[in-house]
């Protein structure tokens, strides 16, 4: 289930639901294609944002503000959403989720964790990734799946896709696991035809949570969106959600 909001300043209809079409039915989430002018920060999240820039402080109202819309239909009360280590959102107890935000668009996801141990979400704007930055998140046999990919499908920006799955895959991860995860530990395979990708997590032994993760992934209107469910079960939590 999930529900959607656009800001006051825009004339546009609401492109439709995104993240809803990434998540099964057990994940709650909320989106916004704009901000709502001059909305304030929820009390208690002020100082979060206090010496940011108009942009970045809109944005984070808006997808604060979807956060608590998603938690509200797990049945939460509206609080304040503060950062933990990493500056991870901490969720309510038994609650996992995940936050983004890119320009022209804001989203959240929760699930209890009777149906995920671990969500991650991410969008970003559908265009290149700046020079150099590829080489930087892509490991062993990525260029080629990407090349490949290019060849079947001119239309994609398929690095700026590998870069959304592995950012969604750390936001899962992390919270997960308590570790930090770097790009060259994600090993990723996407598949266009169903739009899908699979990560092979290449981390030291002992270190705790799964290590192949599924994700699916939607292009359109100008976005990359990803998502990512560790299904119950899967891992240990040891830090507070992102």
């Amino acid at each position: 289930m999930a529900s959607s909001g656009h800001g006051t300043g825009s004339a546009a209809p609401d492109p439709a639901a995104v993240i809803e079409r990434l998540l099964p039915a057990t994940v709650v989430s909320a989106e916004a294609f704009g901000d709502v002018a001059g909305e304030r920060c929820f009390p208690g999240e002020e100082h979060l944002v206090a010496q940011a820039v108009p942009e970045r402080r809109r944005e984070f109202v808006t997808a604060r503000r979807c956060a608590r819309q998603a938690l509200r239909e797990l049945g939460f009360p509206p609080a304040a959403i503060l950062p933990g280590p990493r500056r991870a959102p901490r969720w309510p107890p038994g609650v996992v989720g995940s936050i983004t935000h890119c320009r022209g668009y804001r989203a959240a996801a929760v699930a209890r964790t009777a149906h995920a141990a671990g969500l991650g979400i991410d969008a970003e704007p559908h265009r290149p990734l700046p020079a150099g930055v590829v080489e930087t998140i892509s490991t062993a046999g990525e260029p080629k799946m990407l090349r490949r990919l290019r060849d079947v499908d001119l239309a994609t920006h398929w690095d700026r896709l590998l870069f959304s799955a592995k950012e969604s895959i750390y936001k899962a991860w992390y919270p997960l696991t308590g570790r930090e995860l770097g790009f060259e530990e994600a090993r990723l395979s996407i598949e266009p035809v169903t739009r899908t990708f699979t990560g092979q997590l290449v981390v030291t032994t002992g270190v705790p949570g799964p290590r192949v993760v599924h994700g699916r992934y939607l292009v359109g209107d100008g976005l990359v969106v990803t998502a990512v469910l560790v299904p119950s079960g899967h891992g240990k939590k040891t830090r507070p959600g992102r």
